[in-house]
């Protein structure tokens, strides 16, 4: 049974493994802070607004979605939430596991009044695009840009 829970500083190699191997393409070769990570983790935990969620299977992060709520001017002072960093194990597809952390995300969405949610993917992948669809996302309504820094 699938567990989701906000991460902690304690996950932070584990995120790191999951980040590293199944989200980011090619990462970085340079060995990483592991303090600098667990404190950037403590750091989101007293964030209001900044849900980074991760899904555990007997004791193992095998998935994970970041939502945070963006307080916002217009909408009648409603904010808004961004999702990022969707990923699940490789060895743990297909079995529902990112769609319960999405629905969470959705949840931490509407309980902060949010107006919408607001997702970017790199995928290009039919079944990727697919399953932001079935989640509830769609691309006609905007379009995206990304200037990389």
């Amino acid at each position: 049974m699938l567990t989701i829970r906000e991460a902690v500083p304690h996950d932070a190699e584990a995120l790191h493994e999951l980040y590293m191997r199944h989200l980011v393409p090619s990462p970085p070769e340079e060995p990483q802070d592991m303090a600098a990570w667990a404190a950037m983790l403590a750091q989101f935990a007293v964030d209001p607004g900044y849900h980074l969620l991760v899904g555990e299977l007997e004791g193992k992060i095998v998935s994970s979605v970041t939502v945070i709520v963006i307080q916002n001017l217009p909408r009648n002072l409603r904010p808004y939430a961004l999702i990022e960093n969707v990923v699940t194990h490789g060895d743990f597809r297909k079995r529902g596991y990112a769609r319960a952390l999405m629905d969470a995300a959705s949840a931490i969405a509407k309980e902060s009044n949010c107006y919408k949610i607001m997702l970017l993917t790199g995928s290009k992948l039919e079944s990727t695009l697919r399953f932001y669809e079935g989640c509830g996302f769609n691309s006609d309504d905007k379009t995206g840009f990304i200037k990389w820094l």
